[in-house]
C-alpha cells in the first residue's frame, strides 16, 4: 500500500511539474507574442515617419569672421544653404565647456551683446527661419541682430505674404477671448487675426491650421496642430536650430526616438566615394557633421565623452564630398553647400524607397 502510494505521489509531482512546465511554456510564448507586437508596431511607426535630415555645423565658423556683418553673411549663407536643400535640423556646435544639458532658450537668454560664435550663429538661424511677420514680437532688439536686414530672405514655404493663402501658416497667440468664448487670437500674418479653438497664452508661437475657407472672420474656428503636421503631408516647414555644447551631446540630446541611425562626417581626409555610386540604408533620421577650421578630428579629440575615440568610431561613414579641390582650404560654408549637393541624388533615392512603401 505505502509503495502504491508513493507511486500515486510520484505521479502526481509529475503531473504538477508538467502543468509548471506548460504554466512556464505558456508565458514565454505570451512574452514571445507581447515582444513581437511591440515590433510590429514600432516598425509600423518608423514605416509612417519621414525620413529627416539633420547637419552639425561648428559655432566656431563664426569666430574667423572679421567683422559682424560677414559674420551674419556668413550665418545667412548656411541659413539658405539650409533651406535650399530642405535640411530638418541645424545643430550648432559649440566644443566648450559647458553643460550638455544647456538648451537654445538658455544660450539665447544669457547671451549679451558680445556672445561667443556658437551663440551668435544659434541667434541668426533662428531669426532667419522665423516667418518675417513674427520676428518683431519674438526677437527684442540686439546687437547681433544688427545686419540682418542685409542678408537675403529665406523664401522658404512658411514665410507667406499677406495674400497667399495656405493651408498651414505660422502664427503668434495675441490674447484670449471675452465675454464667455473659449479661444484665442492668433495673428497669422493676414489682414486680420483669426481664432482658435483653444486658449493660448499670449506670445506663443504656434501652427495653425487654415483650412480650405478663405474667411477669416472671428466665427471661423481654427486648430492649433504640431509643427511636424505640415512636413508629415510633404510640405517643406523650416528647419529647427539646436545647440549642443559638444560632439557628442549632438548623438545624447537628439530630438528623435533612438537618436541618428545614421551618421555622416565630412573631411578632405575621409573616403572619396562618387556621388552617384553612394548607396545609403533607409535612414530614418540621418545626420551630416561638418568640422570646424582643425576639422572633425580636433571636435573628437578634444570630448571629454569620446576620449580614445576617433571620427570612424564615431561617425558610419567618413566621406571627402569635394576631392578635387583648387585651393587648399574649403571654408565650413562652402563645404556644406558643396556636400548637400553631394548627397542630393543618394538621399533621394532612400525618399523614393519610403514613397513606394507609403
Amino acid at each position: 500500500m505505502g509503495k502504491k502510494k508513493r507511486e500515486y505521489e510520484a505521479v502526481g509531482q509529475d503531473d504538477l511539474s508538467s502543468v509548471n512546465g506548460a504554466s512556464q511554456s505558456n508565458e514565454k510564448q505570451r512574452k514571445k507574442r507581447k515582444k513581437i507586437k511591440e515590433q510590429q508596431k514600432y516598425v509600423e511607426t518608423v514605416a509612417n515617419e519621414m525620413p529627416t535630415v539633420s547637419i552639425a555645423v561648428p559655432g566656431s565658423i563664426i569666430d574667423n569672421a572679421q567683422s559682424l556683418e560677414l559674420a551674419t553673411r556668413l550665418a545667412g549663407q548656411v541659413a539658405r544653404a539650409a533651406t535650399i536643400f530642405r535640411i530638418d535640423e541645424i545643430i550648432v556646435v559649440d566644443n566648450k565647456s559647458i553643460s550638455e544639458d544647456t538648451s537654445t532658450e538658455t544660450v539665447l537668454n544669457h547671451s549679451d551683446d558680445n556672445e561667443s560664435g556658437a551663440a551668435f550663429l544659434l541667434r541668426i538661424l533662428t531669426y532667419l527661419e522665423t516667418p518675417q511677420y513674427l520676428r518683431k514680437d519674438l526677437f527684442p532688439k540686439h546687437n547681433s541682430l544688427r545686419f540682418v536686414g542685409l542678408l537675403s530672405p529665406l523664401d522658404a514655404p512658411h514665410h507667406l505674404r499677406k495674400h497667399e493663402w495656405c493651408s498651414y501658416r505660422e502664427g503668434i497667440t495675441r490674447k484670449n477671448l471675452v465675454g464667455g468664448s473659449v479661444g484665442t487670437l492668433v495673428d497669422v500674418g493676414l489682414s486680420k487675426n483669426v481664432v482658435v479653438d483653444e486658449v493660448v497664452e499670449a506670445g506663443e508661437r504656434v501652427t495653425v491650421a487654415m483650412g480650405s475657407n478663405r474667411n477669416i472672420d472671428r466665427d471661423q474656428l481654427r486648430k492649433i496642430v504640431p509643427p511636424s503636421t505640415p512636413r508629415e503631408e510633404g510640405m517643406y516647414w523650416g528647419y529647427r536650430v539646436r545647440y549642443a555644447s559638444n560632439i557628442s551631446s549632438v548623438f545624447k540630446n537628439s530630438p528623435y526616438k533612438g537618436g541618428y541611425d545614421h551618421r555622416i562626417g565630412t573631411s578632405e581626409h575621409g573616403l572619396v566615394i562618387n556621388s552617384s555610386e553612394l548607396s545609403l540604408p533607409s535612414f530614418r533620421h540621418l545626420l551630416i557633421a561638418f568640422g570646424g577650421l582643425a576639422g572633425l578630428e580636433e571636435c573628437v579629440e578634444e570630448d571629454e565623452n569620446l576620449k580614445g575615440k576617433t571620427v570612424l568610431d564615431v561617425f558610419d561613414l567618413y566621406l571627402n564630398t569635394c576631392p578635387h579641390q583648387g585651393s587648399r582650404t574649403i571654408r565650413t560654408e562652402e563645404a556644406i553647400f558643396i556636400s548637400l549637393q553631394y548627397f542630393q541624388e543618394p538621399i533621394n533615392r532612400v525618399s523614393k524607397k519610403y514613397q513606394s512603401l507609403n
